[in-house]
């Protein structure tokens, strides 16, 4: 009954296409070459693909059709025309005053344009749309949340965080709530990150980690056209000690000038020597608690050299194999003096005991540093911060960010 008879004839059933596989047309209103690159880069997720080079300031709209073009022209043409004859009516509506910190993001007929401002700028009716955009730091906290460090230990933990928009078009383009976004990002990487620290590290290097959590912000919401200028943790109450702690957790003093950038034992032990004078408090059990006395703080730093030169010799008198394991990398610097000078000089820390001089070293550099004599002197002294120098332009970092933080292995020591 079910035996296959050779007189049936047998058709073959061909798939149907799919919808990648089927053969779309632009159309007139779209251009080919801009429809074959919306095509091409239709995974990526970005809603704002069809713009190319919007980082780079280049708002030419290659997915545009001429016959769009032509139409946008002749709309464009007719309100411009509309807009003079009534000028004396529309010119409250049309001209807008952005002061120096702001600047206007125009949609015009759906498309982005340039950012316009400071100044008197010309929006026009019915096919303008507009948004002010603020370019000055602003700051918000991260309420004191629960974070599980990687010893068990459940410690609450906020901070406080300072950015700022280096674009105004991105920050619109590309996210619809800017404030709101970052903060779910600050507190995801916040949680995320410390996670993966103990109790002591977190309690020990509080400038160092909310530095690196400023750099793992920025990878996420530079794409927004943001960046973030400072993270400043804020340690809670200590719910729940570590699994392996047989004494209580150190309760860490608020950060002294000069004493800031050391690591933590040192901290503790130079915060120790000043509390034999009679600076500290009576110890109580399982902590220790300490006082900011900014006079005293200022006679535990050690004078640094005062020159370039001094510096390169005294670095050389630190290098050492351990210092290398730790670091792992080779610096080249390249330093400004104020009478118009330039002078390189290296540090190689990824083998043998290490070398330092002026010139260039022999193998490729992991990371350039390009900064002024007297930036690089205070940030060896303690008084910049290599992240802060970052920030603020005056550290220009070529290579990996995080290897160039590893040269605060080298400031400690010089600090001691």
């Amino acid at each position: 009954m079910f035996s296959k008879s050779p007189n049936v004839s047998h058709h073959q059933y061909q798939p149907l296409p799919q919808r990648d596989s089927m053969k779309s047309s632009p159309g007139l209103f779209v251009g080919s070459e801009g429809f074959n690159a919306t095509q091409a880069n239709y995974h990526k997720g970005h809603s704002f693909d069809y713009i190319p080079k919007i980082t780079e300031n280049d708002f030419t709209d290659t997915s545009q059709g001429w016959l769009s073009w032509i139409c946008n022209m002749i709309v464009i043409v007719l309100v411009y025309i509309c807009t003079f004859i009534t000028f004396p009516i529309t010119g409250w509506f049309v001209l807008k005053t952005v002061p120096n910190y702001q600047r206007i993001v125009v949609f015009r007929l759906g498309r982005v344009c340039p950012p316009k401002g400071p100044g008197i700028v010309l929006v026009l009716p019915l096919i303008d749309q507009w948004q002010k955009v603020d370019l000055r730091t602003r700051a918000f906290n991260i309420p004191p949340c629960q974070v599980t460090t990687r010893d068990g230990g459940v410690l609450s933990v906020g901070a406080d965080i300072q950015f700022r928009i280096w674009n105004p078009v991105m920050s619109v383009v590309s996210v619809q709530d800017l404030n709101a976004s970052t903060r779910l990002t600050a507190h995801n990487a916040l949680t995320h990150s410390l996670g993966k620290k103990t109790v002591r590290e977190i309690q020990t290097e509080r400038v160092k980690l909310g530095e690196h959590l400023g750099m793992d912000i920025n990878e996420m919401t530079r794409a927004w056209g943001l960046e973030v200028d400072r993270v400043e943790l804020t340690l809670g109450s200590l719910l729940k000690p570590p699994d392996d702690c047989p004494s209580g957790p150190v309760i860490m003093p608020p950060s002294v000038p000069g004493l800031e950038g050391l690591a933590g034992p040192i901290q503790q032990l130079a915060m120790h020597f000043l509390g034999q004078s009679g600076l500290s408090h009576p110890q109580r059990e399982d902590s220790v608690t300490y006082t900011d006395e900014l006079s005293s703080a200022s006679q535990a730093v050690v004078a640094m050299p005062g020159s370039v030169e001094e510096l390169l010799g005294a670095v050389k008198l630190l290098l050492s194999e351990n210092l290398v394991s730790q670091v792992g990398a080779c610096f080249q610097f390249h330093i400004s003096s104020e009478d118009g000078q330039h002078q390189s000089y290296y540090v190689d820390l990824s083998q043998g005991s290490g070398a330092a001089g002026a010139g260039s070293p022999c193998q490729d550099p992991d990371v350039i540093l390009s900064m002024s004599d007297s930036n690089l002197l205070a940030m060896f002294e303690g008084r910049l911060r290599p992240f802060a120098a970052y920030t603020s332009g005056r550290l220009k970092v070529q290579g990996d960010l995080r290897t160039a933080m590893k040269l605060e292995e080298l400031i400690k020591l010089l600090r001691k």
